[in-house]
C-alpha cells in the first residue's frame, strides 16, 4: 500500500516518498510537498467524505488544513494534504499547548449550521470501543475460575487545589503486578461508563463541532516550515460533547505526565478563547471534563497493554501511570445516566 499510495500522490510520478505510519487505522505517506493518506480499511466513505468537504469549509479557514484531492485506491478512500511542520517530538518545551487550545475553542465555537451537511457524530466513542476490543484480542478476559486477587487500593483522599483553575493530580495506587490484573482493571474503570461512551450506544443528540481525536501530533505548521498552526487528521470530526477534545491533557495530567504548569496554560488559553467546555475561567473544570477524562485514560491504558503484549514487553513509565490511573477509576460508582453533550 505506501508505495501505490505515493503513486496516486504524486500523480503517478515514481518521485521517493518517506513513509511517515502504516498502522491499523491508515497509512500515511509523504510525497515532496504533499501527504497521502489511505484511510482505515472500515471507513465510512460517506461519512468521511462530509468530513473532508468540512475540513475545507470557510468557516474554518484557519483552523483545519483543507485536503488537496480524494478518492479510492484498492477500496480504500484516500485524500491528499499540504505537507506541515510537524511538532518537534525531540523538544517537548516548544510544544503549541496554548495554539492547540485556540483552534479547540474556534473549532467549538463554529456554528454547525454553517458547515456542509449533516454533520456527523464525533467518533471519539468509537475509538475508546476499538481500543477495548483490541484490549480483548490481545488480553481476552478469564472465563474459568481465577485466583484471587488482592483487595483494591484505598482511595486516599486528595490534597487541596493549589491553583482554583485545576485540581491537584490524583493519587495512584501501586503499580499492578501484571498483564491480567492490569487488564482487568481496565475493564473494571471502562465498566464505570455510560453505554454511550463506550461506542455501545448512541450518544446524546446534540453537541459543538469537535476533532475527537486531539493530541500533538494533530497539529502541524502550514505553510511549512513556520506557518501558522493547523489542525489535521479529521477522521473522527463531528457533533459531541467538547470536552473530549480537552480529555487526553486532561487525562495526563490527572495521571502525572503533564505538569500542572503546562496544563493550565492550556486550559487557561482554551478559555481566554472562548471555548464552551471547561466552565468560565477560575472556575473548577473537572466537573465537565472528569468523564471525558476517564473515558480517554481507559483507552489509552487499553492500546497501552494491546501494544505491549503484542511486542512481549513490559509496559513503559507513561504506560504503567495510565493503568495505574484505571484501578482508581474502578473504584468510582458507575455513571448511571449518560452526560449528553452541551
Amino acid at each position: 500500500m505506501p508505495a501505490a499510495l505515493a503513486a496516486w500522490g504524486s500523480g503517478g510520478s515514481g518521485h521517493p516518498y518517506a513513509l511517515l505510519a502504516d498502522r491499523h487505522d491508515g497509512t500515511v505517506v509523504r510525497c515532496g510537498d504533499a501527504v497521502a493518506k489511505a484511510h482505515a480499511p472500515d471507513t465510512d466513505p460517506e461519512a468521511l467524505a462530509l468530513r473532508l468537504r468540512i475540513a475545507g469549509a470557510g468557516p474554518l479557514a484557519g483552523v483545519l488544513l483543507p485536503p488537496l484531492r480524494t478518492g479510492t485506491l484498492h477500496g480504500r478512500p484516500v485524500s491528499l494534504w499540504p505537507y506541515g511542520t510537524p511538532v518537534d517530538p525531540e523538544r517537548p518545551e516548544d510544544a503549541p499547548w496554548e495554539a492547540a487550545a485556540r483552534l479547540l475553542a474556534a473549532l467549538h465555537r463554529t456554528p454547525p449550521d454553517a458547515l456542509p451537511g449533516p454533520v456527523p457524530p464525533m467518533r471519539g466513542p468509537a475509538k475508546l470501543a476499538r481500543a477495548l476490543r483490541r484490549l480483548a484480542l490481545a488480553l481476552p478476559p478469564a472465563t474459568g475460575p481465577r485466583h484471587p486477587e488482592p483487595p483494591p487500593a484505598p482511595r486516599l483522599p486528595e490534597p487541596p487545589p493549589t491553583e482554583p483553575a485545576a485540581p491537584a493530580p490524583r493519587r495512584l495506587p501501586p503499580h499492578l503486578p501484571g498483564p491480567a490484573p492490569a487488564a482487568r482493571a481496565v475493564r473494571a474503570a471502562a465498566a464505570t461508563l455510560p453505554a454511550w461512551v463506550r461506542g455501545e450506544r448512541q450518544a446524546p443528540p446534540g453537541g459543538v463541532l469537535c476533532h475527537g481525536d486531539l493530541h500533538l501530533g494533530q497539529l502541524v505548521r502550514h505553510p511549512a516550515p513556520g506557518g501558522p498552526w493547523r489542525l489535521i487528521d479529521v477522521d473522527d470530526l463531528g457533533l459531541g460533547t467538547p470536552a473530549w477534545d480537552l480529555a487526553r491533557p486532561a487525562a495526563w495530567y490527572a495521571a502525572g505526565l503533564l505538569a500542572p504548569e503546562v496544563w493550565l496554560r492550556f486550559l487557561d488559553a482554551y478559555r481566554a478563547a472562548g471555548g464552551p467546555a471547561a466552565g468560565p475561567p477560575d472556575s473548577d473544570p473537572w466537573p465537565e471534563l472528569d468523564l471525558a477524562a476517564r473515558a480517554l485514560t481507559v483507552q489509552g491504558a487499553a492500546l497501552a497493554l494491546a501494544k505491549a503484549a503484542a511486542e512481549r514487553r513490559p509496559l513503559d513509565g507513561a504506560e504503567r501511570l495510565m493503568v495505574d490511573s484505571c484501578a482508581r477509576i474502578a473504584a468510582f460508582p458507575p455513571e448511571l445516566e449518560p452526560q449528553a453533550p452541551s
